[in-house]
């Protein structure tokens, strides 16, 4: 007995208990914006949420369990396990087509509950990215022009498979994703250049040949939302979302008691939208409280990469930093007209099952990464 609540003690030490405060407190906030949001339907969301949370921090605790360097070990399996499971979402998958153009396969079913494939893939891709970075600088070959170009060869396939899957939206997250991770590994600033002119020559060539109508739709939308037609159009959710914040004003209509929340003025305010929910009952106020949190949790995020002690932790962290921070901008940029819909979430903080319980997978491979900023002990597996 004594032995087993050491072993506890020696865990509980090396907990990064703000960065769990600050998760915790995220959670929470999640759960009673999303319980004032079950007023408006016969869905259960914070129920959906509660348990995924839940079964979230449960992977999260496992993931501490097992040294960050052995799972990279074991990079070969989670790559093709993502792939599979891609490939699977885009030929058994749940297609969503609606009158807007919208036409993706980027779901599957599981246990009569859908699944997002990409949330878990993000994650992998923390790992597997980290770990060919890791490999490139130990060998001092990071600075290679073919090497770096097997880097984006390397995120081109979670973000082509997306972009087959016609959720663009994922595909861009693992684009900033794979910026933040080569920026950690100290990849040279040329290529970041390279890549930005490479992108600005590209723009009129996706706008021509990638983007759909609907997507084009949405970025002409945002600046034209005072016009009725838009506004009852390609860009309702935003228009309506634009109310809801403003509605709100400096303290809120009070939690539970927005009106537009209870007659589901916006459209997918559970997910998407849930930035308007905060917005109309808590104001001002509960809006800065959102961000004030996730940008504290990208701090001590941030704050654990540079203590790491090594390129793949450090990269591991890096890349849970890109995935809430690009997530956070585009999302909340969205819900305040300032970019186009995009069909991302507000980590942490969206219902959505798949999309909650793999952030907290992430934040468990960071808390992993902090236990072993020093030399702890840890579960070891031997490689196949």
């Amino acid at each position: 007995m004594s032995r087993f609540l050491n072993r506890v003690w020696l865990y509980l030490r090396h907990v990064d208990y703000l960065l769990f405060a600050l998760v915790a407190a995220v959670s929470v906030y999640s759960l009673v914006l999303l319980k004032s949001v079950s007023r408006a339907t016969t869905a259960n969301y914070f129920t959906t949420q509660l348990f995924a949370i839940a079964l979230g921090f449960v992977g999260a605790w496992f993931l501490t369990l097992i040294d960050y360097h052995t799972l990279g070990n074991f990079w070969y399996l989670v790559a093709g396990f993502s792939i599979f499971l891609m490939l699977y979402t885009m030929v058994f998958g749940i297609s969503i087509v609606n009158e807007g153009g919208v036409n993706a396969k980027a779901w599957i079913s599981i246990g009569g509950k859908t699944f997002q494939s990409s949330e878990l893939v993000k994650i992998a891709f923390m790992l597997t990215f980290s770990k060919h970075l890791d490999v490139l600088c130990s060998r001092g070959m990071q600075d290679r022009f073919s090497m770096v170009l097997l880097l984006f060869v390397h995120a081109l396939i979670p973000m082509g498979l997306c972009h087959l899957q016609g959720d663009d939206g994922a595909a861009v997250i693992f684009f900033f994703m794979f910026l933040c991770m080569s920026w950690a590994a100290g990849i040279r600033k040329r290529y970041f250049l390279w890549l930005f002119l490479a992108a600005v020559v590209a723009i009129p060539i996706l706008w021509q040949f990638v983007l759909s109508d609907y997507q084009k739709a949405r970025f002409t939308a945002v600046y034209n939302l005072d016009d009725p037609v838009v506004s009852r159009g390609d860009g309702y959710q935003q228009y309506q979302a634009r109310i809801s914040i403003g509605s709100g004003q400096f303290g809120g209509r009070g939690l539970f008691q927005g009106p537009r929340v209870e007659n589901n003025s916006v459209t997918f305010q559970q997910s998407d939208f849930i930035f308007s929910v905060a917005g109309e009952e808590l104001g001002f106020v509960g809006c800065l409280l959102i961000l004030a949190l996730l940008f504290f949790l990208m701090v001590r995020v941030l704050h654990t990469s540079l203590k790491s002690k090594d390129i793949l932790g450090r990269c591991i962290c890096a890349g849970f930093f890109g995935l809430i921070a690009s997530q956070t901008v585009f999302n909340i940029g969205m819900c305040l007209a300032l970019l186009p819909v995009m069909g991302v979430t507000l980590p942490f903080f969206s219902g959505g099952g798949s999309s909650a319980m793999c952030l907290y997978l992430g934040y468990g491979l960071v808390q992993n990464v902090f236990r072993h900023h020093k030399d702890v002990s840890g579960l070891n597996l031997r490689r196949l």
